[in-house]
């Protein structure tokens, strides 16, 4: 990546600000350094990549390079944290290009009308800072009750790409190693069409 491209990703604001890095994950109820070392004990495969923050599907397109493809399997995704008008939260794992009509997804989950989370209910249910949501911040969803729905197109990939509660790491593991992870967790996605 170019110095150029570096620039474009980096988080502007006063650096003591917290945000979804690294920096800030004390800050967090789960560390990312904790999330990793669950994965470890519980010997699900994955590799982590350190990168810049990225904070929006076309920051981590800078970096995709790094990554498996499309075309040779990587599946690289997007996470909306939202909530219906009757309080339920969700959280929607999509293929990261996937255009979103949130009045058709309500109608597809059988909600009311779909918001997005403001960043103090997604840091209350899920745990996180904007910019690092991610399918691993069910770790404290499930205790918040967020409901998980995740795109049916992810089953065709061979890895799919997530942060691990930060946006500066990236990991890599296979459907079959995310599964675990929620087993573990007890949370049950439901997969659905986008």
């Amino acid at each position: 990546m170019s110095n150029k491209d570096q620039a474009d990703v980096k988080h502007t604001g006063n650096n003591d600000e917290p945000n979804a890095s690294s920096k800030f994950q004390n800050l967090l109820p789960i560390s990312s350094d904790a999330l990793i070392e669950m994965l470890d004990n519980w010997h699900i495969q994955y590799k982590c990549f350190e990168h810049v923050p990225l904070r929006t599907v076309q920051d981590s397109k800078l970096i995709q390079d790094m990554f498996l493809n499309d075309d040779q399997g990587g599946g690289h995704i997007k996470n909306l944290y939202l909530r219906d008008h009757k309080k339920n939260n969700i959280l929607l794992v999509a293929q990261q290009d996937t255009q979103i009509d949130l009045k058709d997804l309500q109608s597809k989950l059988s909600m009311g009308r779909l918001s997005f989370g403001s960043q103090e209910r997604l840091m209350e249910h899920l745990g996180v800072f904007p910019g690092a949501v991610t399918p691993f911040s069910m770790i404290n969803g499930i205790k918040k009750n967020v409901k998980l729905f995740i795109d049916n197109s992810l089953k065709s990939y061979k890895q799919i790409y997530a942060h691990p509660l930060v946006n500066d790491r990236t990991i890599e593991l296979s459907l079959e190693g995310l599964e675990i992870f929620f087993k573990k967790i007890q949370v049950f996605p439901e997969w659905i069409d986008l």
